[in-house]
């Protein structure tokens, strides 16, 4: 089964444009254990791919998160409380409010 995570056009527009900005080569995204609800989404840049990492554009992951979150959509959303990058991600059985802690 091939792991996947789509990308919106709004993250795809966003993460050029701190990639350009930040003069890093690369968005990374990881799940690491933690957060109110037992993972929790952590994003990033970088300058290298290390061996495990995924790419996906100008996005990496390492196979260990990717096995987490295939399937997920990565969104990035403006309101009026901010800005941040969200993952919608099927496999997810709850997530806290912040939308950056969910159990699987």
């Amino acid at each position: 089964m091939e792991k996947k995570l789509e990308f919106t056009n709004r993250a795809k527009s966003q993460i050029l444009k701190i990639t350009k900005t930040e003069a890093k080569k690369y968005f990374r995204i990881a799940v690491q254990g933690g957060g109110c609800s037992g993972f929790k989404y952590e994003f990033s840049f970088d300058d290298k791919l290390e061996k495990d990492d995924v790419l996906f554009d100008q996005t990496i992951i390492d196979k260990s998160s990717l096995d987490i979150i295939a399937g997920s959509t990565v969104d990035f959303k403006e309101e009026l409380i901010g800005q941040s990058f969200v993952i919608n991600n099927p496999k997810a059985s709850a997530s806290c409010g912040c939308g950056l802690s969910f159990s699987v």
